[in-house]
């Protein structure tokens, strides 16, 4: 399986976009593949290469089986990657804290809410 891990990048910490990727690449069963857009660390260049980051992001998408998504604060990258993913006919995956309004757009582009990244690795084992 093929898994691009989806989530917020722009105006976000070292932490916050890489720790939970680190988590699920060493968590998940190691026949899976990660593809990992902090590969290509944009971050402060947003501007200048909108372009590549927009078209190589697509590229990655439509490359995956599933689309898992780090849900923690709203992200324009993050539901436009989402949209692309659903209309390309990739699951969707949404790991949200328990607590989080999920807005009737994400809920329905999401095959399956967790509240934990295991419990939505264990799901996509099933």
């Amino acid at each position: 399986m093929k898994i691009y891990l989806c989530g917020p990048i722009n105006g976000c910490t070292d932490e916050e976009c890489k720790d939970w990727r680190q988590y699920v690449k060493s968590a998940g069963p190691s026949d899976w593949l990660y593809v990992d857009p902090m590969a290509r660390d944009y971050r402060g260049r947003e501007l200048e290469a909108y372009r590549e980051i927009v078209e190589l992001d697509k590229i990655d998408v439509a490359s995956v089986d599933v689309v898992l998504v780090n849900y923690d604060k709203p992200s324009v990258g993050t539901s436009m990657e989402i949209l692309f993913a659903w209309q390309l006919g990739k699951k969707v995956v949404t790991v949200c804290r328990p607590d989080a309004v999920i807005s009737p757009w994400l809920r329905y582009h999401s095959h399956g809410v967790f509240h934990s990244f295991d419990a939505a690795m264990a799901a996509l084992q099933a």
